[in-house]
């Protein structure tokens, strides 16, 4: 069954279908007849992008641009298959990135490094190459027109280092992919969303991802995060991922030097962190259904960090 959620401004989060339900949107942007899409979710969800511009009266060839945050696979994983039957569409991505659409084998290796090869096939299937001349570079400062609204690029390290968000003034909004954390709606009261940082493999940096949440804050009063829709009250939700952000590499600090059981060390103490949110925020959700739903970020959260100690200057 197609999940369309729509929000004011043309702007719809569409459930890519990866893993449980609204774990990972693609979210669509339409205006005047014109659409933008925002990250791609993997190969098989190309269906649903079809299927969710059929239930708007749109057709494939209405898509202008598919605007990448970043290329880690559940973001970028489905980009080739999507470009392959949307005739008129160019691809966007951070300078970094974009050579790993044009020839994802790097890319490719690189998620199987960190999940390993089934998970990788189960979960992307087939990553498909982009034409060179069909893609876009959209670092710092590019705009890109759809219509008579103007998209505004910003580079947004911390998570990886080519990120970028993308500004609508028009809305009054930033798509922030995984810059601004990961927001779960299993966990949500009806007044409050709650955010959580993401440090994952392999280019988390504590010092970026402060400075590029601060400048999210400071344009707009509502982001889409990819995981998952919207997020307002922006300024206390930064306040959270600061203080959790500081919390992670403190976390990450203290065990620097823990050899064989950092990683452990590390997955216990993003556990606590977890637990200390759920009771802080009231989360709608026994302690181990929170730990079951935040299960493999804390995996993840704890490599990113491991990765980001190793990258260290020796001590």
């Amino acid at each position: 069954m197609l999940d369309l959620l729509d929000y004011p401004h043309g702007i719809s989060a569409l459930d890519a279908g990866l893993g449980r339900p609204r774990l990972t949107a693609i979210h669509l942007i339409v205006h005047g007849g014109r659409v933008a899409i925002v990250d791609t979710g993997a190969a098989h969800s190309v269906p649903r992008v079809l299927a969710a511009l059929a239930t708007k009266g749109l057709a494939p060839e209405a898509v202008e641009y598919v605007i990448l945050t970043h290329v880690h696979l559940d973001h970028a994983g489905g980009a080739g298959a999507l470009m392959r039957v949307l005739p008129n569409a160019k691809l966007t991505a951070h300078p970094r990135g974009a050579r790993h659409m044009i020839a994802p084998d790097r890319l490719i290796a690189g998620t199987i490094d960190v999940y390993g090869e089934a998970h990788m096939q189960a979960t992307y299937g087939e990553v498909v190459p982009v034409p060179e001349e069909r893609v876009i570079e959209t670092g710092e400062g590019t705009r890109l027109a759809l219509g008579d609204r103007v998209l505004h690029f910003f580079d947004a390290p911390g998570h990886a280092r080519h990120h970028v968000v993308i500004h609508d003034p028009y809305a009054g909004a930033v798509f922030t992919g995984d810059t601004f954390g990961l927001a779960y709606s299993e966990l949500d009261d009806p007044a409050h969303r709650y955010i959580f940082p993401t440090t994952s493999p392999t280019q988390f940096d504590p010092a970026a991802a402060h400075r590029s949440v601060d400048r999210i804050a400071g344009l707009a009063d509502t982001v889409y995060v990819t995981h998952y829709g919207a997020v307002h009250d922006v300024a206390a939700r930064a306040a959270d991922l600061h203080r959790l952000i500081d919390a992670h590499a403190a976390l990450a600090l203290a065990h620097r030097h823990d050899g064989a059981v950092r990683h452990e060390r590390l997955r216990a103490g993003i556990v606590q962190l977890a637990i200390g949110e759920a009771e802080r925020r009231g989360w709608q959700a026994r302690r181990d259904e929170v730990l079951h739903l935040m299960n493999d970020d804390i995996e993840l959260n704890a490599q990113g960090l491991g990765c980001w100690l190793d990258a260290l200057p020796p001590q």
